[in-house]
């Protein structure tokens, strides 16, 4: 990591953000139907609410005991439930296939860029959009270079793009991105109504 994130407005929730690989990949998991820096706060009400934070706990803890602590007020996600079944999904996967090292999805035998994306896809809950904004997250501002990470990332790796969570390095670029989420929508929205 090359420095601390600057996703949620929260600096004990960015500081997990940009310490804990596993944070990060939770906080991209619950990067759906909720604010980004909602999403990414995840990681650290369930740290303090669960009393740490690391694939294995989260993997083994009782599936009920888990999504009430995803609605304990203020909720981690707006779909506690489900989502907590996705992260919990999401960290068995990480036990069973990574050692329940998170970072070795991108460090291990030094993959390049597809590669990586290849493993992300392999996640459960990570389609080809998230796989890829995330991968352009790890190379823009977790400080992973492997070789062809823009690439692979496409769109999102493109050099001053402002698509994605990737590109938010502050409050502007937060707006400037959000914006553009916004616009997209709305595109989307008239090409549907057309």
């Amino acid at each position: 990591m090359t420095g601390t994130l600057h996703i949620t407005g929260d600096a004990d929730a960015d500081r997990l953000l940009s310490t804990d690989p596993l944070a990060l990949l939770v906080g991209m998991l619950l990067d759906q139907q909720v604010p980004m820096e909602t999403a990414f706060a995840g990681p650290l009400k369930i740290s303090d609410r669960l009393g740490s934070f690391d694939a294995a706990t989260i993997a083994r803890e009782e599936p009920e005991a888990f999504a009430s602590l995803f609605k304990t007020s203020p909720a981690v996600h707006r779909f506690p439930g489900s989502m907590a079944g996705r992260v919990q999904g999401l960290c068995a996967a990480i036990v069973d296939d990574w050692d329940g090292d998170a970072e070795a999805i991108w460090t291990r035998d030094a993959p390049d860029g597809p590669e990586i994306l290849k493993r992300l896809l392999a996640l459960p809950g990570f389609g080809e959009q998230k796989a890829k904004i995330f991968l352009a997250l790890l190379g823009k501002q977790y400080g992973v270079d492997a070789a062809d990470w823009r690439k692979a990332s496409a769109p999102y790796g493109e050099d001053g793009s402002l698509r994605s969570v990737a590109d938010i390095v502050d409050p502007e670029s937060l707006a400037q991105v959000r914006a553009t989420k916004q616009a997209a929508k709305a595109a989307a929205k008239r090409a549907k109504g057309e």
